[in-house]
């Protein structure tokens, strides 16, 4: 099976696969020989599928795939799989590293030792901080990666909300340590609010101003989901303003972020770093090869995804 890849992936399952082509940039023109596409961070749409009249895959490296049009590639007969699972436990210890960082103003910290003002008016209230422990934490979406933030908070003894569209059962919410809102009361109520449930046309723009309004003043918000998911014209004036503090490791136009946080005290940013360890990275590839081997082999693919 005649493979295209927009890059060479992470990790030595990667050097199986056999015959593979790599593109940078536009393609030229149709490719009739490719049967498999292995992309990450690309849009894949019909006019991008009319230059593969020979498609029978698209693998997706990662679990999120808004970039690809699924309901296009199922009408054509392309199947399309992602990267679920392995990459949960890095981008909920991003999360946490991003809610420690915000809270209690880490990177403020460290400008600060570096500009050589400490020894001033360090025990002033200058960078006088919020607690984590005992804080309340509402996570939107309590699918595998919602799940892993809320077993690690646990450590923090931080109390618990969440939403989702199917709530648990009382068995499953006791056994997490997690009490059910509708997200509106959960905006109100959580001292901090995190982010995890995929971009899709029901959950874009679903932070929109009225509801990042409801975060109550000094509150924290952290995205390591997608960036389209929150009006970030409306959070970038929150955040401007003073209002509340940010850890955004995502965004809408990446790599664009919009310049005004760039200098902001109140915003911790990081570069879409959610899967980014050696470990994950890896592991991601096995997955995204699996997928190829099953495709090529006509064997069931280990990880599809359907049209919403």
């Amino acid at each position: 099976m005649k493979i295209l890849a927009s890059r060479q992936f992470p990790g030595p399952a990667w050097d199986e696969l056999e015959d593979v082509d790599y593109y940078h940039g536009p393609l030229a023109g149709p490719r009739p020989d490719i049967e498999a596409l292995a992309v990450v961070g690309e849009a894949i749409d019909d006019r991008t599928l009319e230059l593969f009249p020979n498609l029978r895959l698209v693998a997706n490296y990662g679990v999120g795939y808004d970039g690809i049009d699924v309901a296009a590639c199922a009408a054509r007969g392309v199947a399309v799989t992602n990267t679920p699972g392995v990459l949960d436990a890095a981008t909920a210890d991003l999360t946490l590293a991003l809610i420690l960082a915000t809270r209690r103003r880490v990177v403020e910290g460290d400008a600060f030792v570096r500009s050589g003002r400490w020894g001033t008016d360090w025990a002033s209230t200058t960078l006088l901080a919020q607690e984590v422990t005992g804080a309340t934490l509402g996570i939107v979406g309590l699918g595998r990666i919602g799940m892993a933030v809320a077993r690690r908070a646990r450590g923090f003894d931080m109390r618990l909300l969440y939403t989702k569209r199917e709530r648990l059962s009382e068995a499953e919410e006791r056994e997490l340590g997690v009490e059910y809102r509708l997200l509106d009361d959960l905006l109100r109520e959580a001292d901090i609010v995190t982010i995890h449930v995929p971009l899709t046309s029901e959950t874009e723009l679903h932070l929109d101003e009225r509801r990042l309004g409801l975060l109550s003043d000094g509150a924290c918000f952290v995205n390591t989901a997608r960036g389209a998911i929150v009006d970030e014209e409306a959070l970038a004036r929150e955040l401007v303003a003073g209002r509340i503090r940010a850890g955004l490791d995502v965004f809408t136009d990446e790599p664009g972020v919009p310049p005004e946080l760039l200098e902001l005290p109140n915003v911790v940013l990081t570069p879409h770093l959610g899967s980014a360890t050696r470990e994950t990275r890896e592991a991601m590839t096995r997955v995204l090869v699996g997928n190829l081997q099953a495709a090529e082999a006509g064997r069931t693919l280990p990880n599809p995804v359907y049209p919403s």
